[in-house]
Parts: structure tokens; C-alpha cells; sequence
């Protein structure tokens, strides 16, 4: 009952957001967070968006998957009636996965297709049409921990009205760099703290591909971003800056550390 009971839940807030205009009563997206799957509040904010923008096909794609826990997508598939194609690097995870959604009420007669793939910029858009992903679709989610720009400035096989990014918060709001391109990345061959890209990198190529930033998660380390052709007046852009200057000191300090130890690594200003 507790499955039905969080769908009942949902539906009663997504309605309740529907219904509030952009800034009315003081309420924004900081205020819509919550986590059923996700790592932290993405599940409220991504609920909050669509609630902004409807849905249109509910199809997702998500890169680096791993898992139902931790997810940016798992609330969407199991909750919201979205059929997603679920791409994952290690195999180790994927039956677990797979058990999981045929277990899941609401996935069991259509679970998302799971697949192993290491995705680079060369095989991305092939992977998507390989299992038949093209055109429009309601969400992408990329978190690779690596080469994630590269990516996304690779992709052209689907157009997402929503895109989700895992950026390196720890590298601050001045610099648009990435780590440099190379389709085995690892970011365990040099530093575990040492992949992706800054918030001002994504929020550049997320201009250049005809994005806004609407949202970012308590963190700052997850974007949210809407095609720029759908709903401007109800999800404004913010500033990168909205992302910074939340955080308690404890926080702050293991930014600075992090920052301090990976600038002396390779980064490509773009």
C-alpha cells in the first residue's frame, strides 16, 4: 500500500503545482524537493517541472544508470507510467536491476530495457537508435562521472525537452572547463574527485543546444535544464550563481579541498 499511497501523494502535488503560477506565494523549485529513488530532492524537482511543462510520450533515457537507488528516473518509470532505455557501463548491476522492475507493480508487464554499454561520443546516438530512441522524448539523464560534456555535446539522436546533468560543483561558478575528451575515461586512473565538468561549461552548452537552467538540487551538483522553446514563463531561467552560496562552511571547506587538490589535473576550457 505504501507504493499507492506515494502515487496518490504525488499526483495531489503535481495537480497543486499546476496550479501555481511561476513565484506566486513565494514557492519555487527549492521548496519541491523530495527523494523516493533519487540521491537527494531530484525526484520532487523533476515531478515539479513536469507538472510545469505535461508530459507528451514519456520516454527517458538514462546514461549510467546503476541502479533503482539513487536514480534520477526510477520514481518517473515506476510511478509516473514512463517506459525508459537504461544504459549502464558495469553488468554487475544490471539483473539486479532488472529483478527489481519486474517486481515493481506498475513495471512489470513493460520494464524498461536495460542495457550494458560504455558510452562514448563516438557510440552514444548509435546506442539510442540501436533500441529504437529517436525524435522527442520527455527526459534525458546523464551522470557518467567522467566525459559527461562530451556527451551531451555529442548527442543528436533524441531531443529532450528535459535534461539532467551531474556537473562538479567544487570547481565554482568562474570557470567553463571540463576534463578533456577520451573515450575510456576513468576517473579512478587519476583521482576519484577528478571527472566532468563545471556548472558554467554545462550552462554554456546547454545555451548552444537551445536549453535554459531552471532548476539545480539542494547540492547545486545536479542541472536541470528545459528546451528553451517550452514554457519560458513558467520555468524562468536562473542564474549559475543559484547553484552557490546555500551551502553550510562544513561544505564549503571540502569544496576547497577538492578544488585545491584537482586543479592540478587537465582541463579544457570550452
Amino acid at each position: 500500500m505504501d507504493v499507492y499511497n506515494n502515487q496518490v501523494a504525488q499526483r495531489i502535488l503535481f495537480n497543486k503545482y499546476r496550479n501555481i503560477r511561476g513565484g506566486a506565494e513565494g514557492f519555487s523549485y527549492r521548496d519541491a524537493g523530495f527523494r523516493v529513488f533519487s540521491q537527494n530532492d531530484e525526484d520532487g524537482i523533476l515531478l515539479y517541472i513536469f507538472s510545469k511543462i505535461g508530459f507528451t510520450n514519456k520516454l527517458l533515457v538514462d546514461i549510467a544508470f546503476a541502479s533503482p537507488i539513487n536514480s534520477n528516473t526510477a520514481n518517473l518509470l515506476c510511478n509516473w507510467g514512463f517506459y525508459g532505455l537504461l544504459v549502464e557501463g558495469n553488468p554487475q548491476g544490471l539483473e539486479s536491476s532488472r529483478s527489481f522492475f519486474a517486481s515493481c507493480p506498475d513495471t512489470s508487464i513493460l520494464p524498461p530495457e536495460l542495457v550494458c554499454h560504455w558510452v562514448t561520443a563516438e557510440n552514444i546516438n548509435e546506442i539510442l537508435l540501436a533500441h529504437s530512441f529517436s525524435g522527442e522524448i520527455d527526459l534525458f539523464s546523464l551522470d557518467v562521472d567522467g566525459v559527461d560534456y562530451w556527451l551531451w555535446n555529442a548527442l543528436d539522436a533524441v531531443n529532450p525537452r528535459v535534461v539532467v546533468v551531474e556537473a562538479v560543483a567544487y570547481l565554482g561558478n568562474e570557470y567553463e572547463v571540463t576534463v578533456p575528451y577520451k573515450p575510456d575515461f576513468d576517473r579512478h586512473d587519476i583521482d576519484p574527485a577528478y571527472f566532468g565538468a563545471s556548472i558554467p561549461a554545462f550552462v554554456k552548452l546547454a545555451r548552444e543546444k537551445g536549453y535554459r537552467l531552471v532548476a539545480c538540487n539542494k547540492f547545486g551538483f545536479n542541472l536541470f535544464f528545459v528546451r528553451n522553446d517550452i514554457a519560458p514563463n513558467l520555468l524562468p531561467e536562473i542564474p549559475s550563481s543559484d547553484c552557490f552560496g546555500w551551502e553550510p562552511e562544513v561544505l564549503k571547506a571540502r569544496r576547497r579541498e577538492a578544488f585545491a587538490k584537482i586543479c592540478q589535473y587537465p582541463w579544457v576550457q570550452v
